[in-house]
Protein backbone atom coordinates (compact mmCIF):
# COMPACT_ATOMS: atom_id res chain seq x y z
CA UNK A 1 0.00 0.00 0.00
CA UNK A 2 0.92 3.89 -0.92
CA UNK A 3 0.33 5.50 2.51
CA UNK A 4 -0.72 9.35 2.11
CA UNK A 5 1.22 11.43 4.30
CA UNK A 6 0.03 15.26 5.26
CA UNK A 7 0.84 18.08 7.15
CA UNK A 8 -0.53 21.35 6.79
CA UNK A 9 1.38 24.96 6.79
CA UNK A 10 0.94 28.22 7.44
CA UNK A 11 1.23 30.86 4.53
CA UNK A 12 1.04 34.52 4.07
CA UNK A 13 -2.69 33.13 1.70
CA UNK A 14 -3.61 31.41 4.64
CA UNK A 15 -3.70 27.46 5.66
CA UNK A 16 -2.45 24.72 3.07
CA UNK A 17 -2.22 20.91 3.30
CA UNK A 18 0.19 19.46 2.03
CA UNK A 19 -0.23 15.54 1.04
CA UNK A 20 2.54 13.15 -0.20
CA UNK A 21 3.06 9.68 -1.12
CA UNK A 22 6.30 7.27 -1.38
CA UNK A 23 6.68 8.50 -5.05
CA UNK A 24 6.21 11.79 -4.79
CA UNK A 25 4.14 15.77 -4.13
CA UNK A 26 0.48 14.25 -4.57
CA UNK A 27 -0.94 17.31 -3.44
CA UNK A 28 -1.33 21.44 -2.56
CA UNK A 29 -4.02 22.74 -1.44
CA UNK A 30 -5.99 26.23 0.24
CA UNK A 31 -8.26 25.41 2.66
CA UNK A 32 -11.41 26.07 1.57
CA UNK A 33 -10.11 25.03 -2.26
CA UNK A 34 -13.21 24.15 -4.62
CA UNK A 35 -12.19 20.43 -5.83
CA UNK A 36 -11.25 19.34 -3.00
CA UNK A 37 -12.91 17.31 -0.71
CA UNK A 38 -10.48 17.48 2.22
CA UNK A 39 -8.03 15.35 4.34
CA UNK A 40 -9.16 11.73 3.97
CA UNK A 41 -9.08 9.97 7.26
CA UNK A 42 -6.49 7.11 6.34
CA UNK A 43 -3.83 9.93 5.42
CA UNK A 44 -1.31 9.57 8.37
CA UNK A 45 0.79 12.84 9.44
CA UNK A 46 3.68 13.98 8.04
CA UNK A 47 5.15 16.63 9.01
CA UNK A 48 8.84 14.72 9.26
CA UNK A 49 8.20 13.29 5.68
CA UNK A 50 10.99 14.42 3.52
CA UNK A 51 9.07 15.39 0.72
CA UNK A 52 6.63 17.51 2.64
CA UNK A 53 9.34 18.74 4.64
CA UNK A 54 11.05 19.97 1.46
CA UNK A 55 8.06 21.34 -0.13
CA UNK A 56 7.06 23.53 2.99
CA UNK A 57 10.68 24.92 2.73
CA UNK A 58 10.16 25.65 -0.87
CA UNK A 59 6.91 27.53 -0.37
CA UNK A 60 8.46 29.89 2.16
CA UNK A 61 11.26 30.92 0.21
CA UNK A 62 8.62 31.37 -2.83
CA UNK A 63 6.58 33.08 -0.40
CA UNK A 64 9.69 35.36 0.26
CA UNK A 65 10.93 36.01 -3.38
CA UNK A 66 13.54 34.32 -3.80
CA UNK A 67 12.73 31.35 -5.10
CA UNK A 68 11.15 31.20 -8.47
CA UNK A 69 11.25 27.14 -9.46
CA UNK A 70 10.48 24.12 -7.37
CA UNK A 71 12.25 20.83 -7.04
CA UNK A 72 10.04 18.55 -5.56
CA UNK A 73 9.37 14.81 -6.85
CA UNK A 74 5.63 15.04 -8.11
CA UNK A 75 2.67 12.26 -8.40
CA UNK A 76 -0.37 14.06 -9.36
CA UNK A 77 -3.04 11.43 -9.94
CA UNK A 78 -5.73 12.85 -12.67
CA UNK A 79 -6.37 11.60 -16.21
CA UNK A 80 -3.72 11.64 -19.08
CA UNK A 81 -5.00 14.74 -20.42
CA UNK A 82 -5.35 16.59 -17.10
CA UNK A 83 -1.65 15.23 -16.56
CA UNK A 84 -0.55 16.94 -20.48
CA UNK A 85 -2.58 20.04 -19.17
CA UNK A 86 -0.25 20.02 -15.61
CA UNK A 87 3.01 19.94 -17.82
CA UNK A 88 1.96 22.55 -20.01
CA UNK A 89 1.03 24.27 -16.70
CA UNK A 90 4.72 23.50 -15.72
CA UNK A 91 6.32 24.94 -18.48
CA UNK A 92 4.72 28.42 -18.36
CA UNK A 93 8.05 30.63 -16.38
CA UNK A 94 7.74 32.78 -13.39
CA UNK A 95 6.20 35.98 -14.03
CA UNK A 96 4.98 34.89 -16.67
CA UNK A 97 0.84 34.19 -17.93
CA UNK A 98 -0.84 32.36 -20.54
CA UNK A 99 -3.74 32.06 -21.96
CA UNK A 100 -6.32 29.21 -21.60
CA UNK A 101 -6.22 28.60 -25.44
CA UNK A 102 -2.52 28.45 -25.39
CA UNK A 103 -1.84 26.50 -22.48
CA UNK A 104 -4.75 24.07 -24.10
CA UNK A 105 -2.13 24.21 -27.63
CA UNK A 106 1.11 23.13 -25.49
CA UNK A 107 -0.76 20.74 -24.34
CA UNK A 108 -1.38 19.14 -27.62
CA UNK A 109 -5.39 19.84 -28.03
CA UNK A 110 -5.71 22.94 -29.99
CA UNK A 111 -9.22 24.23 -29.87
CA UNK A 112 -9.91 22.43 -26.50
CA UNK A 113 -9.56 25.82 -24.09
CA UNK A 114 -12.46 25.27 -22.04
CA UNK A 115 -11.21 21.22 -21.24
CA UNK A 116 -7.85 22.65 -20.11
CA UNK A 117 -10.02 25.13 -18.22
CA UNK A 118 -11.64 22.57 -16.35
CA UNK A 119 -8.07 20.86 -15.88
CA UNK A 120 -6.70 23.70 -15.10
CA UNK A 121 -9.41 24.05 -12.18
CA UNK A 122 -8.65 20.48 -10.98
CA UNK A 123 -4.58 20.79 -10.56
CA UNK A 124 -3.82 19.53 -6.87
CA UNK A 125 -0.64 21.04 -7.16
CA UNK A 126 -1.47 24.68 -6.62
CA UNK A 127 1.26 27.09 -6.16
CA UNK A 128 4.05 24.02 -7.86
CA UNK A 129 2.53 23.75 -10.82
CA UNK A 130 1.26 27.14 -10.96
CA UNK A 131 -2.06 27.33 -12.62
CA UNK A 132 -2.57 30.66 -11.09
CA UNK A 133 -0.97 32.16 -13.94
CA UNK A 134 -3.35 30.91 -16.58
CA UNK A 135 -5.59 33.38 -17.59
CA UNK A 136 -8.44 34.78 -19.70
CA UNK A 137 -8.36 36.19 -23.65
CA UNK A 138 -6.50 39.30 -22.95
CA UNK A 139 -5.15 38.90 -19.62
CA UNK A 140 -8.61 38.60 -17.93
CA UNK A 141 -8.38 37.05 -14.55
CA UNK A 142 -10.74 34.24 -14.25
CA UNK A 143 -11.60 31.13 -11.97
CA UNK A 144 -8.91 30.01 -9.05
CA UNK A 145 -9.65 26.97 -6.91
CA UNK A 146 -8.07 28.61 -3.95
CA UNK A 147 -10.13 32.12 -4.92
CA UNK A 148 -9.47 34.80 -7.49
CA UNK A 149 -7.91 37.22 -4.08
CA UNK A 150 -5.22 34.48 -3.80
CA UNK A 151 -4.47 34.47 -7.61
CA UNK A 152 -4.67 38.03 -7.89
CA UNK A 153 -1.75 37.98 -4.76
CA UNK A 154 0.68 35.09 -6.02
CA UNK A 155 0.64 37.25 -9.49
CA UNK A 156 1.66 40.52 -7.70
CA UNK A 157 4.26 38.43 -5.95
CA UNK A 158 6.08 37.06 -9.19
CA UNK A 159 5.48 40.57 -10.63
CA UNK A 160 7.62 42.82 -7.78
CA UNK A 161 10.05 39.72 -6.74
CA UNK A 162 9.46 40.74 -3.36
CA UNK A 163 8.04 39.07 -0.01
CA UNK A 164 4.46 38.56 0.01
CA UNK A 165 3.19 39.76 3.10
CA UNK A 166 0.35 37.97 5.35
CA UNK A 167 -0.95 42.00 5.71
CA UNK A 168 -1.03 42.56 1.88
CA UNK A 169 -2.68 39.33 1.28
CA UNK A 170 -5.31 39.90 3.52
CA UNK A 171 -6.01 43.40 1.85
CA UNK A 172 -5.77 41.65 -1.66
CA UNK A 173 -8.58 39.34 -0.90
CA UNK A 174 -10.97 42.78 0.39
CA UNK A 175 -10.31 44.44 -2.90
Amino acid sequence: MNAIHCTTIDTPLGAVLLAASGYGLRGVWFDGQRHFAGRKPEWIDGARHPVLRATADQLAAYFTGTLERFDVPLDAQGTPFQRAVWRAIAAIPYGATQSYAALAAAAGAPGAARAAGAATGRNPLGIIVPCHRVVGAQGALTGYAGGLPRKRALLALEARQRPLLRDEAIAGAHA
